[in-house]
This record gives C-alpha cells, sequence and structure tokens, in this order.
C-alpha cells in the first residue's frame, strides 16, 4: 500500500457535475489499494456536507475553501505576473503549505494530479514522481472562447490559452505520464506539444450503468400532454450556458412551428442569469433537481447542442445508459465510442436538429429501439473501473509498503 497524495481543483464529491464524477472514480480507485492524502478546493457551500464522505476514503483530507468571485480578482495578478490566470485562481497558501507539511511528514511515494491548475503545488516538491490527468486540453477551451466575445475579453481569452498552453506543455515534460479523456484530446496536445507525444495516453470516461438505469416505477416530472426535449448540466459552465441559449433562439422557435407540444427543460444547478432569462412557457429552467434520472428518463429526447466543450461530454453517457435517443453535436458525439444513426443521433445546425429530433419523435419505436442499442453500448464500453485501471502502471505496487 502506497501513500498517493492526490491534488483536486474540486471537492470530488457529490458526482453531480462532469469533472466531479471523473475525479470522485479516480479517487474512488486510487482508494482501493492506496492511502490517499487529499489536497482540495470547495466552491460551493452546498458541498460542506460531503467533506466527512469524502475523509472516509483518505488518509487525510485538506479542503480550502475558494469564492469564485475574490478568485477571479486575485487571478487578475496574473497580468502583472505574466502567468496564465487559471494558476492564480487556483492559488492558496494553505493548501500549498499543507502540500508541504504532507510531504515532509510522509513518504509520498506519488502525486496524481487532476487538472492543470493543481500542478503548482508541486513545484516545491520535484522528488516526487507526477501523474497528470488534464482531462481536456483547457488551453484549447479558452483559445475557442475568445471568438465569442468582443475586445477585451477575446484578448484576455487568447492570452490564456496562449500561457496556459505554456504551462500544460512544461507540467506535462515533467510528468511520468499524462492522461486525457478522450484520443482526440491526446492528438490535439500532441499537436501543440510534440515533444510530449510518447508521455500521453487516453483514459477515458465512464458511467455508472447500474446508477443511470431506466426503473418503472419511476415517476414522471413533466406532463403528460408535452413532449419534453431535456438538456442537462451545470447551467453556470459557459460551454452549457452557450448551448442552451443558442438552442433556445436558433432552434426551439422553428421546432415549435412543427411539435408546438415541445417543452425544453433546461436541468441543472446554478443557472446564469444568461440561462435564467429564457424562461417562457415553453422553457422550463429547473435548477438543481434531487435527481437527474426522471427527467432523462422520461424525455422524448435528450439533447447535447453544444458548440465550444472540450472532450467526452458524462451528460452523453447518462442519457444513453438511461436507454434515451441522445442527439449531440458533432464535435461531442466524435468523442464517444457509439455508432451514429444506430445508438445516437448527431447534428450541428438547426436544420438538422429539428431534422434529428423529428426523427425520434415520428417513431417512438425506433427511437425506443435507439435507446436500447445506446444503453448496451454504454454497459459493454464505459465502466468507470475499465477505464481508470489505466493509471495503475504509473503508480506504485499496492505492495510497496504496508505500513
Amino acid at each position: 500500500m502506497a501513500d498517493i497524495l492526490f491534488l483536486v481543483h474540486r471537492l470530488p464529491y457529490p458526482p453531480n457535475k462532469g469533472d466531479k464524477v471523473r475525479s470522485y472514480n479516480l479517487l474512488k480507485h486510487l482508494a482501493r489499494q492506496h492511502r490517499v492524502f487529499l489536497g482540495t478546493f470547495i466552491d460551493d457551500p452546498d458541498d460542506e456536507p460531503h467533506i466527512a464522505t469524502v475523509r472516509t476514503l483518505c488518509a487525510d483530507v485538506h479542503v480550502a475553501k475558494l469564492d469564485p468571485r475574490t478568485a477571479r480578482i486575485r487571478s487578475l495578478s496574473g497580468l502583472l505576473s505574466g502567468e496564465a490566470l487559471t494558476l492564480s485562481f487556483y492559488r492558496s497558501s494553505a493548501l500549498r503549505n499543507w502540500v508541504n507539511e504532507t510531504c515532509r511528514r510522509r513518504h509520498i511515494d506519488t502525486a496524481v494530479i487532476f487538472s492543470s491548475a493543481m500542478a503548482q503545488y508541486l513545484e516545491e516538491q520535484p522528488r516526487i514522481p507526477t501523474v497528470i490527468d488534464f482531462v481536456d486540453v483547457d488551453s484549447a477551451k479558452w483559445t475557442q472562447y475568445a471568438p465569442q466575445h468582443r475586445w477585451p475579453l477575446s484578448w484576455v481569452y487568447r492570452r490564456e490559452g496562449k500561457l496556459l498552453l505554456d504551462y500544460e506543455r512544461r507540467m506535462a515534460a515533467r510528468a511520468s505520464r499524462s492522461f486525457f479523456a478522450t484520443d482526440n484530446e491526446v492528438a490535439l496536445f500532441t499537436q501543440k506539444a510534440p515533444e510530449c507525444r510518447v508521455r500521453v495516453q487516453a483514459m477515458g470516461n465512464g458511467v455508472d450503468a447500474d446508477y443511470f438505469s431506466a426503473d418503472d416505477t419511476r415517476s414522471s416530472p413533466f406532463p403528460s400532454d408535452e413532449l419534453p426535449v431535456v438538456f442537462t448540466g451545470a447551467m453556470d459552465y459557459l460551454p452549457n450556458v452557450d448551448a442552451a441559449t443558442w438552442f433556445a433562439s436558433d432552434v426551439l422557435p422553428d421546432l415549435l412551428q412543427r411539435w408546438p407540444a415541445v417543452r425544453f427543460y433546461i436541468v441543472g444547478r446554478n443557472p446564469s442569469a444568461a440561462v435564467l432569462a429564457l424562461a417562457n412557457d415553453r422553457i422550463v429552467i429547473t435548477g438543481t433537481v434531487d435527481d437527474v434520472r426522471p427527467y432523462l428518463q422520461h424525455a422524448a429526447t435528450v439533447v447535447a447542442p453544444l458548440r465550444i466543450a472540450r472532450g467526452i461530454q458524462n451528460k452523453i453517457l447518462e442519457a444513453m445508459a438511461m436507454g434515451r435517443a441522445v442527439i449531440a453535436s458533432a464535435t461531442c458525439a466524435a468523442a464517444v465510442d457509439a455508432v451514429a444513426g444506430q445508438e445516437l443521433l448527431t447534428a450541428t445546425s438547426p436544420e438538422e436538429y429539428i431534422a434529428a429530433i423529428s426523427q425520434v419523435l415520428e417513431a417512438p419505436e425506433a427511437a425506443a429501439a435507439m435507446g436500447a442499442a445506446a444503453r448496451q453500448r454504454v454497459v459493454e464500453r464505459y465502466t468507470w473501473e475499465a477505464h481508470m485501471k489505466a493509471i495503475d502502471p504509473y503508480l506504485p505496487a499496492p505492495s510497496l509498503r504496508e505500513t
């Protein structure tokens, strides 16, 4: 049993958004065979009661509180220091002191870093072998945001993309192994950082298909006389906000002309002001829900119209596991190992979304067959444990030290 330092940018529980689903399952995998020393941030007061659950998996836990508004102001110091704003956003002297003290007291065998921003806490520990789960190429995400905004934000986003890529390259060059969630993200990163080509690989996402499964006793949250089209996700995350607002403005009006019984449900925590402003008699903003499964199970169809997202989307896998016919953007669908047209549908333009949704609504039996095929694909291909094992060759053997 080895001592593993695990640094995560957000408390990995509850697993109610994409990054937390992945980090929680990675934590569970590490804790099965090793002693885990977890350093993390908490940016949502609603997560505080769950710290106790995380402690049951770890030998020690340090949780630094992060106020996003204060952190955004603090991050502006990066404009003067010439570093990526992401690094100063996730900077905590208390967390750094805990990391250094933990490394002094314990013989840390390996550090596992989740997201590039947390690698800064190993700068004073050069002797410790490091594994990084980048998940996505975050620098590319910032670069992709730039054209969506006017100056000066467009300049800030381009700057962030460049500086964060420089940092990602340095950290990947130092790490014994780096992981991304998809082969596409690996290809993108190695194109930008060819010197790291032999040091990176994919470690895919998964889904708990037992939890995300249909249940005949689960009641519907929808009125019986409507056709619910559902989009799920954290609604303060820019790619989700963009997707929801774009679908509402560019797809829904023409869709309603053809299917007046459609109602668009935006299901997810912390809806932004832009999302809240969409609410009307044909658009429902739920905010946080206790259980997303009823919304998925009883949806006429589930859409994932993301235009600026990176990597594989857990929301797509979860809907597929629930046996739904999913209509995803072509870029997101490309990250899923599924047969387009048989296990999910893809779309890019408003016309393509309307055609795909109409295909599902016009043929419920065929849509049910697609949903069944989608679930089978998830069961066969997307178990978390199978994917997380990719990290094992780069960790100490479990029998390294027993005490």
